[in-house]
């Protein structure tokens, strides 16, 4: 097993129905943030890595012309699999060791967290290693929070920490889930109880561009950077 993994999924297979008129007839991934399509931002944290794997499902075409010329290897979905399951239907292009996983509809500003991830990643000890968010910093975000750590950086679930999208994770125990398509909620929940799921703190903004609005927040952040 590789110490730091040089694999990434990047999930853009969604609908994006929070977006309403603007996924009409453009995926999510592909609408454009600061002048630049979505995905191509999180694309900015993955230059170093050394596969880039994508699933698609809704307009799949759109994505597989945008993406196919920067190199990034497609996992096309016939049906929606969420996390989890596109996760195992992409690992014959990941790999059988640990990979990142990142969302493609969010915009970061600090240390690429991908590589923050890998400089604090143990594989005697986790399972996976999840990119937290302080509430204050998620802009966008308008849940409680996901995650709490204790002194050491496991986690369990509660009001605090907001989980971004980005981690680290091993993709053995995809492989005890009977559902095609499920989320990876449920490796996190196995992972947590054998005390071995992490997590870090990001130390930049992050920005949830999930809705219409979400295009403004992001915008404005990285012009105050």
């Amino acid at each position: 097993m590789r110490h730091n993994p040089d694999a990434v999924m990047i999930f853009a297979a969604g609908f994006g129905t929070r977006m309403g008129a603007l996924t009409a007839t453009t995926p999510k991934p592909l609408i454009r943030v600061a002048g630049r399509a979505l995905i191509d931002h999180a694309l900015d944290l993955t230059a170093h890595l050394d596969t880039v794997v994508a699933n698609t499902h809704y307009l799949p075409d759109q994505l597989d012309a945008h993406l196919s010329p920067k190199g990034v290897h497609l996992s096309f979905e016939p049906d929606i699999l969420e996390t989890g399951g596109g996760l195992r239907a992409a690992l014959p292009l990941l790999g059988n060791d640990p990979v990142f996983t990142l969302n493609s509809d969010a915009v970061w500003t600090g240390m690429n967290p991908l590589k923050r991830l890998a400089t604090a990643w143990t594989p005697d000890d986790m399972d996976a290693l999840l990119m937290l968010i302080p509430r204050d910093n998620a802009l966008g975000h308008t849940g409680a929070g996901d995650f709490v750590p204790d002194a050491n950086g496991r986690l369990e679930r509660g009001a605090g920490l907001v989980y971004s999208g980005a981690q680290i994770i091993k993709t053995d125990l995809l492989h005890s889930i009977d559902e095609k398509a499920f989320s990876l909620n449920l490796l996190w929940t196995l992972m947590a109880q054998n005390n071995r799921l992490f997590g870090i703190t990001h130390d930049g903004m992050w920005c949830d561009v999930g809705r219409p609005d979400g295009i403004h927040t992001a915008e404005q952040m990285l012009a105050d950077v």
